[in-house]
């Protein structure tokens, strides 16, 4: 199969779909499909410290991870806002974890400054590690390991379906559903990738505050966008209230067409804004789910 592959952003270049996307869409669902995530930066965390010092770093709570067992943690500003969103696995020997393409960089210069005389090594392993993500999961495979992975599945999978699956889910995705202010409670972070009963980390008081208070300034909101649009509103489009256009209450995150609910959206939007509030999404008319 030929790939059609992303033309802009940060997963441009990876396949986007290979000809039929709600196809495909279902087939990821049913787990006779594999999306191929290559393109994603991995990162190898080895040493005898590796899950205290990790622990200490993150918001999620790793002393005690069990091998080949996956989760998710967040490093946070030291004002509590999202920096770097990490997907990983202790394999007993080193901790793998997957990031957003665009921030490996930031992410090892930050985590090698604070090494200090922890245990630890941290290398940039993409050129020789990918991921494969399917209905049961990811895995971490070597390059030629991987393509072999994915001709054992009868159908193949883009990011198209990979995307509305996910927008479907309500999974948010950093640097989509967030920017420079997100707090994790906002986008639904708590639990999955943040454990409130662990020791300090950067960041850790805004998570408390917020959580104690409950009431984050903004929420995570599925949007089901007027079908008789033919263009889906783009990253970033203002998200306003029907009733005042002009006046944006957020952003628009990710927006897909999904093979069973059409075309959908996440966006960000101020938690004033009632639930039931008709929206305009980048000039499309929307209702919030």
């Amino acid at each position: 199969m030929t790939a059609v592959p992303v033309e802009h952003g940060p997963d441009a270049g990876a396949a986007w779909h290979y000809g039929d996307p709600f196809s495909e869409q279902r087939a990821l669902q049913a787990g006779t499909a594999a999306v191929d995530l290559s393109h994603r930066p991995v990162i190898r965390v080895s040493g005898p410290d590796r899950l205290t010092w990790l622990h200490a770093l993150t918001s999620q709570h790793l002393t005690e991870l069990p091998p080949h067992t996956w989760t998710q943690a967040l490093i946070l500003s030291p004002h509590g806002h999202v920096e770097h969103h990490l997907t990983l696995v202790d394999d007993g020997e080193a901790v793998l974890a997957h990031v957003e393409p665009g921030t490996v960089d930031a992410l090892l210069a930050y985590l090698r400054s604070m090494v200090f005389w922890s245990a630890v090594e941290v290398t940039d392993v993409s050129a020789t590690t990918g991921v494969l993500r399917s209905a049961t999961g990811d895995q971490f495979l070597a390059g030629a390991e991987l393509t072999g992975a994915l001709q054992a599945y009868p159908e193949r999978a883009g990011l198209w379906a990979l995307e509305a699956l996910r927008v479907a889910a309500r999974v948010p995705r950093l640097g989509f559903e967030t920017d420079h202010r997100t707090i994790p409670a906002e986008v639904g972070w708590i639990g999955p990738a943040v454990h409130l009963d662990k020791g300090c980390y950067r960041g850790q008081e805004t998570v408390a505050r917020v959580h104690n208070l409950g009431r984050p300034p903004r929420r995570l909101a599925l949007l089901h966008l007027d079908g008789s649009e033919s263009v889906l509103p783009a990253h970033g489009d203002p998200v306003a209230v029907a009733d005042d256009p002009d006046r944006a209450v957020g952003f628009v995150g990710t927006a897909v067409r999904h093979f069973e609910l059409g075309p959908i959206a996440l966006a960000l939007v101020k938690r004033a804004v009632p639930e039931g509030s008709a929206l305009v999404a980048g000039g499309v008319p929307a209702a919030q789910d």
